[in-house]
Formats: structure tokens, sequence, C-alpha cells
């Protein structure tokens, strides 16, 4: 129950609700119904009878029937008997019945006829002048019964039609009302897909629980757009402004390296001083790239490339920084593969992969770098045998300033994920990765091949 729709789950539980109440309201009618129908029968029969005796007069020496004891009024009909020699003197039976029945004065009787049964009423009443007679009344029970039995297959036929409007109109109702949450689950969506914080629900004016709780939301929206816009321009100014100190500790170190007179110990000191200020440089113009690329200021100098003969480019490159660590660096380049990118950013796409390859390898291991085309794409893979990912920090790394394993990190700012992804897509490309802890890393980007009428 709980993997159903809200909306699927408002409308069962209506449409059941409404099943149960009318199944139970016809089944308290139909059995109430049952006894009301054969006591009305009975009801009408005594009032018949009862009221036909007046229809009866001597007079001249005759016996005068009027007509109206011929007339089958609700179902009854009418007879009249001399009690002695139990003659019919007037009236009509129903087919089938019993002209011989025995009389019996005032008795609300059941009698069976064939297939039919009957409430038989005998009244015996003085007619003034004649002496007593014998009026019958005779209604069929199982015509009150056929009619009952009519109307209660009619209510079963229609039931499946109630309830099949029931769930028609607890569907449209649940649509309606679940409309607003529909609206601010799609704008949610919207953000985290597009990561747009200037999308809104905009419901509108109202003053019910939902239309509350998309102004809250957009309430919400407002202070963590501003917040990001701040954090964003924080980022680029701290960047900013860390840049020209940086260059200039650079240069001194520099500066310092080219002096004849310094000392081995000193040199060596200022050696680490300067790569140490090189690692906080190279951090910096990351985060200026991506802080630009957040405020949608990075423009990329798109051109067609070469992709393979960049990559074997870059490998050959990289071959020694793997090598410090004695860590083999294979190749499996596909030639002729070309896209239209910023080559800057694919070589630092290429560097931050294979350094993060090298950094969380194992010494003495290898990593293995490729490039093959694949359904019209790109798919670029670096491979390593190191420590892993353990999965529960697989969906961080792409996060900025995330390291899985910090001791391990080394002089990685946990800015090159980051960039990978972003300047994946930034051309119209993806990154993913697959890992296991123990067995190693393989992190892959698919970038969209260029078109052949570009050559």
């Amino acid at each position: 129950m709980k993997r159903l729709s809200l909306k699927t789950r408002l409308v069962l539980l209506h449409t059941g609700l409404t099943t149960l109440v009318v199944c139970g309201l016809l089944g308290v009618l139909f059995s109430v119904s049952s006894q009301e129908i054969l006591s009305n029968v009975q009801n009408t029969l005594e009032e018949r009878v009862s009221r036909s005796v007046e229809d009866v007069e001597y007079e001249k020496g005759r016996l005068e029937f009027d007509s109206e004891l011929l007339a089958l009024e609700n179902g009854v009909y009418l007879s009249v008997y001399d009690p002695g020699s139990s003659q019919l003197l007037y009236g009509k039976l129903p087919y089938g019945f019993a002209y011989d029945l025995a009389f019996s004065d005032g008795e609300l009787r059941t009698v069976t006829a064939g297939e039919t049964s009957f409430y038989v009423l005998d009244l015996q009443f003085p007619v003034e002048g004649y002496g007593d007679l014998v009026l019958r009344g005779v209604a069929s029970i199982s015509d009150a019964e056929r009619d009952f039995r009519f109307t209660l297959r009619l209510a079963l036929i229609l039931s499946p039609l109630i309830v099949a409007l029931t769930a028609l109109c607890g569907y449209l109702l649940s649509r309606r009302a679940l409309g607003p949450v529909a609206r601010i689950t799609r704008t949610v969506r919207n953000i985290r897909q597009e990561r747009d914080l200037s999308k809104r629900v905009m419901l509108g004016e109202g003053r019910d629980e939902i239309y509350t709780l998309a102004q809250t939301f957009d309430s919400l929206l407002d202070a963590l757009q501003e917040a990001w816009e701040r954090e964003k321009q924080f980022t680029s100014d701290v960047a900013h402004e860390l840049r020209t100190p940086l260059a200039v500790a650079l240069m001194q170190c520099e500066s310092l390296l080219e002096r004849e007179d310094l000392s081995p110990e000193s040199r060596r000191e200022v050696e680490v001083v300067s790569r140490k200020v090189r690692s906080m440089a190279d951090m910096v113009s990351q985060l200026l790239l991506l802080s630009r690329a957040d405020q949608g200021r990075e423009r990329l100098s798109l051109e067609r490339l070469d992709l393979s003969e960049l990559s074997l480019l870059e490998g050959e490159e990289f071959a020694p920084v793997a090598a410090r660590k004695d860590i083999t660096l294979s190749q499996d380049i596909q030639p002729g593969l070309f896209v239209t990118a910023d080559q800057t950013l694919l070589l630092r796409l290429w560097e931050n992969l294979l350094r993060n390859a090298v950094t969380y390898g194992r010494e003495g291991g290898h990593i293995w770098m490729s490039l093959k085309e694949h359904d019209g794409r790109a798919v670029l893979a670096v491979k390593d045998d190191g420590m892993g990912i353990a999965p529960e920090d697989l969906p961080k790394i792409w996060n900025r300033f995330y390291q899985a394993d910090p001791s391990r990190s080394g002089d990685s700012s946990g800015l090159g994920l980051s960039m990978v992804k972003w300047i994946a897509q930034a051309h119209g490309g993806e990154a993913r990765v697959e890992s296991r802890p123990g067995e190693g890393s393989l992190f892959t980007v698919e970038l969209p091949l260029a078109p052949e009428q570009e050559a």
C-alpha cells in the first residue's frame, strides 16, 4: 500500500468506504423492505376486505354487488360466498387458486397453490334482509416478492455503476485537491535537475494548507537563493583576493631558488613552500573557475579538437607523475575521435581524473586510461586498482572539498572531481563512477562527438 501514490490511495479509500456504505445501506434496506413488503400486503388485504363489505346489499328480494368487487385494486382479489353452501356468489379469484378452500373467519392465512403463495382473509358479515355472507380476499405473496426481487436485481446491476462513478468522482476530486502538490513536486524536481533556485511554485493566493505550504516553500527558496548568491559572491571574492598574494609568494619562492648562496637546507624548505603555494594557487584557480561557472560567467572557447591526440599527449605527460609512486599507466586510445570542446578544460578533466587515480591508487599498482567511441559519444575512462570507495561515499565524491579519505589526499583540494563533473556537463556530457572498497574505481566521462560536417 505504501508503494501506491497518495492520489491512488485516496481514490481507493474513498471508493472502498463508499462501497461499504452502499452495500450496508442496501443490505439493511432490503432486509427491512422484505418484511415491510409482506406487512404492507397484509395491511392492504385487511383494509380492502373490511372496506368492501359495504359493496354488498339486499334489495327487492335479490343481492346487489358493486362492480368494485371485481376491480383488482392493489393486487387484491375479492369474492363473495354463501357460508352455508360454500357457493361462489360474486367476484373472481386468482388463476390456479382453489375454489373449495374452507372458510376461516377473521384469520389471515398463507395458502400455496402450485408454485404461488397467497395471503387469504375470510370475513363473515351480515347483510340486512338476507343473512350472513363471507367475503374472501386473496393477495399474491409471490407477485410482491417478484417485484421485490426485480428491485433487488436492479440495485445489484446499478451497484457497480455507482462504485465506478464513485471512483471517478474520487479520482477527479483527489486530482484537483492534489494538483498543487504535484506542481510543488515538479518544481522541486526541476530545481534539483537544473540546479536553478530561481524557480518558484507560484500557486497564487489561497487559504488552505496546501497553498500555505506552497507559499512557505517559495519563501524558503527565496532565502536559499539569497544565501546561495551570497556564498557564490563570497567564494568569488575570496578566490580573487587570494590570487595576488599567492602569485607574490610563488614569485618570491622562485626568486629565492635562483640564488646561488642559498644553503641546501634552506633550498629544501623553500621548495616545500613553493610546492604548497603552487597547490594552493591551483586550488584557487579551480575554485574561481567553478565560481564563475555558478554565476554563468564562464565562457567556453569551443573548437574542433582531436580528442584522441589530446588524450595521448596527456597520458604521456602524466606517466612520470604515476611512476614516482611506482604506478604503471597504460593507454588504450581509439584514434580519430573529434569533439567540439574547450581544450584547456578537457586537459584539466584528464589531469584531474589521472591525479585522483594516482592519489588513491596503491603503490606498485596500475592505472588504465582509455578512449572509445560508443553510440556516437566519446567515452573517456580511468580505472585504478587502489583502495576503492565505500558505497555510502559514492554520491558525495562530486561535492566540492569532499574527500573520502583525507589521510590519503595529500595536496588534493577536493575540487578535482567537482571540476570533472562540471566540465562534462558544460560540454553536454555526463560523468559517473563505479567502485568497490579494496577493488579500485572506474571513472567514466561521456562527451558528444563532433558532427562530421565540422571537419
